[in-house]
């Protein structure tokens, strides 16, 4: 019934284009690597999940395929984008692994079983000559897409535990059926009713606008036109460089480093299993030869009224009580244990997997031994720069003297907003303690040393300012003159459908009213609310005329204009015809209520976690710009006539 669980994509993907004004600073000579070593860069991340760039790319890469093959025309990154796919397949993502973080958190986990059954439903898993599940052409299968199978199994117990968790979040709710009965009424009742149709041409046409008018509605829209400070801001960086030679690590170094991480670098022995514990000796004597009889263990629990506990894949060094861990990870196979005197009670093991323990020989551990030990070389680079920094500092030479006393890096960064966008409205993606630090100085004034996380410690300097301004009404006068006079135009059909309108309901013949601005009546009995009809007579006349009591005037904008009109009578529903429509329609209602109700809580889930995306990050994975948003700067057109 709920088929959101499995994809929340269904609705049309389509963002509005609306006009754009971008007065932007020409950009020049932006370090792509300047903030490469401020920490890790996720594009979505919720808990201890994340997604970086390539896996994203990967991910997108599918996406894109798809509505290639449905569209049956190749469509690029830039073409998806611009129809604002990027932004809702964050927020899916986002929804999706904040929830999936959150039920891990709270303990709700599909079993292995359950995965691996969900597995072999696929037939492209299955040797089609034998019909068995085939391993290999399994794993073929999800490297055609880019997919380990790691990455498969993860993203089916996420979805597996999504849908379950839907499902029983509405299983148990049944809606009244006299809400069906309502709108099955409502949806087959007819109605009498006549009106026209009132036009910009009827209603007149804004004349150009003079200089006057134009400065008045450039003050009007201040806030949207006005360009925001920028600030150009140079920034020290104490760490080296992308194109640095990486410091050098002696084979000591390494000996002495595997030696002391051999233990952590190792990977533990690894037990499925499930302890029951009882109060007495004879009770988990009694528990163990039924387990040992082959009983399941739920069904053994169950009869001594006690609660399983499942571990799965769990390390020695997990269990907090040693007798137990000792017990479980002393049996030679698969088995039960003798009874356990634990801390409380006694309790008895069935260990139903092992997977055995691995040692990281050097060789194998080298290249990760190596990346971390110059990680820690360039950590401390990175603190004797910021020492020789500060001394220079404190010995009065300015930041660009103490950046060449200490061997650190000067960098300057395009203009910035306030908001940590560029000129160009999209995000730069600073770290906020930049941005704030930018703007508590003025033109001109150096920071101290400070912390950006991660480690890492910059100073700045303030090169320059550029104070907000509004522009010269030159600059924007094609633009303000379009949108002024549309607002005037929708001003003047406003007026004129409100003054018809007004007419209607004094109690004038809408022949009347219609003739007086060479409008022609429609009247029609009869009408239904249903598809055909709205396609004979257009949606702004239904909405009026099913939405306005009998012998009341509507006035409801269209495509056109605004639909005025009158409605003359209502018939009621068959019956018979009305009740063969409630168990579809409550059907209906059931699964949109469904659908709000699991979405509400993946969002809450999300938030909980607190999930979220990266916009810019996502750009930068699929190598494109992000689309420019923006609103046109025209003043809201006033309220449509009622």
């Amino acid at each position: 019934m709920i088929t959101l669980f499995r994809n929340f994509a269904k609705s049309k993907w389509a963002v509005g284009l609306f006009a754009l004004i971008i007065l932007s600073f020409v950009v020049v000579g932006a370090q792509s690597d300047i903030f490469s070593s401020l920490g890790p860069r996720h594009v979505v991340s919720a808990g201890d999940r994340s997604i970086n760039g390539p896996e994203f790319r990967n991910s997108f890469e599918r996406v894109r395929a798809n509505i290639s093959e449905q569209s049956g025309q190749t469509v690029t990154f830039e073409q998806i984008a611009a129809e604002g796919y990027v932004e809702q397949y964050l927020q899916e993502q986002v929804m999706r692994m904040g929830f999936a973080q959150w039920a891990w958190n709270v303990g709700i986990r599909p079993g292995k079983d359950l995965i691996v059954a969900e597995i072999r439903k696929i037939p492209a898993f299955f040797n089609s000559i034998t019909g068995a599940f085939d391993q290999t052409q399994y794993q073929q299968a999800l490297a055609q897409q880019n997919i380990t199978t790691v990455m498969f199994e993860n993203e089916l117990r996420d979805q597996y535990t999504i849908q379950h968790f839907g499902t029983a979040l509405v299983s148990g709710v049944r809606l009244p059926k006299a809400y069906a009965a309502i709108v099955a009424a409502s949806a087959t009742e007819t109605r009498d009713g006549a009106w026209f149709t009132v036009t910009q041409a009827m209603a007149g046409s804004a004349k150009a606008p003079t200089d006057e008018q134009l400065t008045a509605f450039m003050k009007e829209n201040e806030a949207q036109l006005r360009i925001p400070e920028f600030r150009t801001v140079s920034l020290v960086l104490f760490t080296p460089g992308p194109n640095d030679a990486r410091p050098a690590i002696t084979e000591e170094q390494l000996r002495e480093r595997f030696e002391f991480r051999k233990a952590s670098l190792s990977e533990a022995e690894k037990r499925t299993f499930t302890l029951l514990t009882v109060p007495t000796r004879e009770a988990a004597t009694k528990v163990a030869a039924e387990l040992r009889a082959g009983k399941d263990v739920n069904e053994v629990a169950a009869s001594v009224r006690i609660q399983p506990t499942p571990y799965n894949d769990t390390p020695r060094t997990a269990l907090g009580d040693p007798k137990i861990a000792d017990a479980v990870f002393a049996l030679p196979a698969a088995g039960v244990t003798d009874p356990i005197q634990g801390a409380v009670g006694f309790t008895v093991a069935k260990v139903t997997d092992i997977k055995g323990g691995k040692d990281v020989g050097f060789d194998a551990a080298r290249a990760e031994l190596t990346a971390e030990l110059q990680a820690e070389a360039v950590q401390k680079i990175a603190y004797e720069r910021v020492k020789a920094f500060e001394d220079a500092r404190t010995a009065g030479k300015s930041i660009a003297d103490a950046v060449a006393a200490s061997g650190a890096r000067l960098a300057q960064l395009p203009p910035f907003t306030r908001q940590g966008q560029l000129p160009n409205g999209q995000p730069y993606g600073l770290p906020p303690v930049i941005i704030e630090t930018a703007y508590a100085l003025t033109k001109g004034g150096e920071s101290d040393v400070i912390t950006a996380g991660e480690g890492e410690y910059i100073a700045l300097r303030v090169d320059d300012v550029r104070e907000a301004a509004l522009p010269k009404l030159d600059e924007l006068r094609p633009m303000l003159t379009q949108n002024w006079i549309a607002r005037e135009n929708s001003r003047l059909l406003n007026q004129k459908a409100d003054e018809l309108a007004g007419r209607l309901r004094a109690g004038e013949d809408i022949t009347a009213v219609a003739a007086s601005v060479n409008a022609t009546v429609m009247v029609r009995t009869n009408v239904t609310r249903d598809a055909a009809a709205q396609q004979a007579h257009g949606a702004a006349a239904l909405t009026g005329l099913f939405s306005t009591a009998k012998d009341q005037a509507f006035s409801t904008p269209g495509e056109n204009g605004f639909v005025i009109g009158k409605v003359n009578a209502i018939h009621a529903a068959n019956p018979v015809t009305a009740a063969a429509l409630v168990a579809p329609i409550g059907q209906q209602l059931a699964t949109a209520w469904g659908n709000e109700v699991v979405q509400t809580a993946l969002t809450a889930a999300a938030a909980k976690v607190k999930a979220k995306s990266n916009a810019t990050e996502a750009y930068l994975a699929l190598g494109i710009e992000a689309p420019v948003a923006g609103a046109a700067p025209a003043a809201p057109a006033p309220a449509p006539a009622k």
